[in-house]
């Protein structure tokens, strides 16, 4: 399982506790307010009123009056909003105090458990005097009795559980649609042919799928545009290629028009552009098929030693011409099934190239090897160094693509397809075709090829 999965796990994971943590938090609350709202008839001063009762009773009954004058004085220097009277027959207050108003209509009425009065009960004395206790407690926020306060509404816990899942519903909803949006408008732009857009940078610090997933969008666009200026490129100078031959052509059937007697000549000039124009089609056709991937001939086994020892002797044969050489270093056999006839065709172009590029007097190295590679892979090594003036480092990768030429080619002639069309042909092998220069001079191209 990826990371965006348990980005969603622990986000609606945590989402789930904090609602629930928010929802029993409110209930808690809710279910404190009803039991502050809703008092026991048994206790409706609450524990402090009738711990206060309960003492007055014992000072009255095993004590005197004026003992319970001193525990008055002290009660009312004590901080809090807790009232004890104790009143006659008479109902005046022992400690000869003024009762209030509403104290004084409760008395009357007879009701010791309504308005501000939070219980009451008579007590007779030491001295066989009757007595009546009224405790009276001011609740935080009213008067006497019990502080006015609405009852909770059982619908809070249900909004708290709501506007917390609303809240991290939409934060997630907002982390996983912003790159998507970010990624839909760059397919539009691609779309519209704006091959240069890019996501990445709009993803910031994402570390998941979807991050992920830009940067495979942003290769993707990055081949494309790579792709389509390659072929803007190829149909530049294919066009360009094509209009030399053709022009010679031209001027020649002009010269035969102008001239009979040198239809000969003119003859010979058409037929050698025509054999050009046929070479070059042949090889524009060839790294098509490579470029698209179409499948050539079927799979033959070959002697990949014996292939490249041919190869190195033709070149030799051509190359002694213009005083030059091609050496062959390689023993045993070594057999691999291979589309032998585009194989031979790479390596050939790559042979041919170096023999026209060695310095005259020179010889080219052709070394041929099985070797083991990474992962324990067999392999064949073909080596093919020359004695020229070799490439610009910038240049090394810019030799494979079609139709180029590198500034000190010394006027030689060519359409620059022969190794483009030689690393494709590698490539389809699952090979590959580099280039470095040599630390003496000259070019040193390795063909490797895995033989599994």
């Amino acid at each position: 399982m990826g990371r965006l999965f348990w980005k969603f796990f622990f986000a609606f994971w945590l989402s789930l506790l904090l609602a629930g943590a928010g929802v029993g938090t409110v209930v808690w609350l809710h279910r404190q307010a009803e039991a502050e709202f809703v008092s026991t008839p048994a206790l409706p001063g609450g524990p402090r009123a009738m711990v206060m009762l309960d003492a007055a009773e014992v000072f009255l009954r095993r004590g005197s009056p004026q003992m319970m004058r001193e525990v008055l004085r002290e009660w009312a220097d004590a901080p809090g909003n807790a009232q004890l009277f104790v009143l006659d027959d008479s109902a005046r207050d022992l400690f000869g105090r003024e009762l209030p108003g509403d104290l004084r209509a409760a008395l009357s009425a007879g009701d010791f458990r309504r308005g501000p009065m939070s219980g009451a009960r008579r007590v007779v004395a030491s001295d066989g005097q009757t007595y009546t206790l009224v405790a009276r407690f001011e609740r935080p926020g009213g008067r006497g009795g019990m502080a006015h306060r609405e009852r909770p509404s059982p619908a809070q816990p249900i909004i708290a559980g709501l506007l917390a899942s609303l809240a991290f519903s939409a934060a997630m909803a907002w982390y996983m649609a912003r790159p998507i949006r970010s990624l839909r408008g760059a397919l539009r732009a691609v779309a519209d042919g704006r091959l240069e857009t890019r996501v990445q940078p709009s993803m910031g610090r994402r570390r998941d799928e979807l991050a992920d997933l830009g940067r495979d969008f942003d290769r993707m666009a990055q081949q494309l545009q790579a792709q389509i200026h390659a072929q803007q490129r190829l149909l530049h100078d294919v066009s360009h290629e094509l209009r030399s031959p053709l022009a010679r052509l031209h001027a020649a059937i002009g010269l035969a028009r102008q001239n009979p007697d040198k239809l000969e000549m003119t003859l010979e000039r058409v037929e050698r552009e025509s054999v050009r124009l046929d070479e070059l089609v042949g090889e524009l056709l060839t790294l098509s098929r490579l470029d698209a991937g179409t499948p050539g001939a079927p799979p033959v086994a070959i002697d990949l030693m014996e292939m490249v020892a041919s190869i190195a002797d033709d070149a030799h044969f051509e190359a002694e011409a213009a005083g030059r050489a091609v050496h062959f270093t390689g023993e045993g056999e070594v057999t691999a099934r291979v589309q032998g006839e585009l194989l031979y065709r790479a390596v050939e172009n790559v042979v041919r190239n170096a023999a026209k590029y060695t310095a005259p007097g020179t010889a080219v190295e052709v070394k041929a090897r099985s070797l083991v590679a990474g992962a324990g892979i067999p392999a064949f090594e073909i080596v093919v160094s020359d004695r020229g003036t070799g490439v610009p480092e910038g240049d090394l990768e810019a030799i494979f693509e079609p139709f180029y030429r590198a500034d000190n080619n010394d006027g030689k002639t060519g359409y620059g397809l022969g190794l483009a069309i030689a690393r494709r042909a590698v490539v389809a092998h699952g090979g590959q075709l580099l280039a470095r220069n040599r630390p003496g001079g000259g070019l040193e191209v390795t063909l490797t090829l895995p033989l599994s």
